[in-house]
């Protein structure tokens, strides 16, 4: 299995400076600073609360921050409308870490909604590409007219990431990717993962705890602890370092 990565050009598509975020007096979000650049696979690593799943809410405006600024494909997201978040939406794709299929629509149903639901005007011969192309992205063109409940964990994680995939997002935010599939599974997530990020010079922002996954995908780690952007670095550096913050995660 190959998992060598690409090299990294420093575009940044994603930048944050001096990020705040509280609930109360809890501090969630503490005087964060971090860049995603163009193509690059970035793991956020942190405890369950650390505030990961907060990040990713602040980084697509589902929240706004007390304090700070967060670009995101040139755009100052906390300052945007609804429309100018709907219009940059589009260029993000996210996996769910339940996958979110619609259980009473076939694959193709399934994947076919988000061209309906961003009113993407396309032919139903496009469609039909389109929905092609990204089965086959994720090795599954046969599942096209199955429906969810048929398949294993495994093909509805891939039908999850063709889903993802079918707008051609230039970033995409993965949570949890591998949970709740057995190891080999996990693994063949992971290298699809570097695959398309490899095919279309993805940016992505992936939250996980399978050291396994993380090894494989990641062009860098973010620690988010206490808050902050407490270390970074490759795999292979932060599974080196003696701060016990930081081992903690790869003993």
């Amino acid at each position: 299995m190959t998992t060598n990565k690409p090299i990294i050009k420093k575009e940044s598509v994603i930048s944050i400076n001096d990020l705040n975020k509280a609930f109360g007096d809890h501090k969630v979000i503490n005087e964060f600073n971090f860049n995603l650049f163009r193509g690059e696979n970035v793991v956020v690593l942190g405890k369950s609360g650390s505030g990961k799943s907060v990040l990713i809410k602040l980084i697509i405006g589902l929240m706004k921050p007390d304090k700070g600024t967060i670009h995101v494909l040139g755009n100052n997201v906390p300052e945007l409308n609804s429309s100018e978040l709907d219009e940059m939406r589009v260029k993000i794709g996210f996996l769910f870490q339940s996958n979110a299929l619609y259980d009473s629509m076939t694959v193709r149903e399934n994947l076919e909604f988000p061209l309906r639901r961003h009113w993407i005007k396309t032919s139903k011969q496009d469609v039909n590409a389109l929905v092609i192309e990204a089965l086959t992205n994720v090795g599954l063109p046969e599942t096209i007219d199955m429906m969810p409940s048929e398949l294993s964990g495994g093909m509805r994680k891939r039908i999850a990431l063709a889903r993802t995939l079918i707008l051609k997002p230039e970033i995409i935010l993965y949570d949890e990717p591998t949970t709740g599939l057995d190891p080999i599974t996990g693994k063949e997530i992971s290298q699809l993962m570097l695959d398309i990020q490899k095919k279309y010079n993805t940016s992505s922002i992936i939250i996980s705890h399978d050291i396994n996954c993380v090894k494989i995908v990641a062009n860098r780690i973010v620690m988010l602890i206490d808050g902050t952007c407490y270390a970074t670095g490759t795999f292979q550096e932060l599974e080196n370092s003696k701060d016990p913050k930081v081992k903690q995660f790869f003993e």
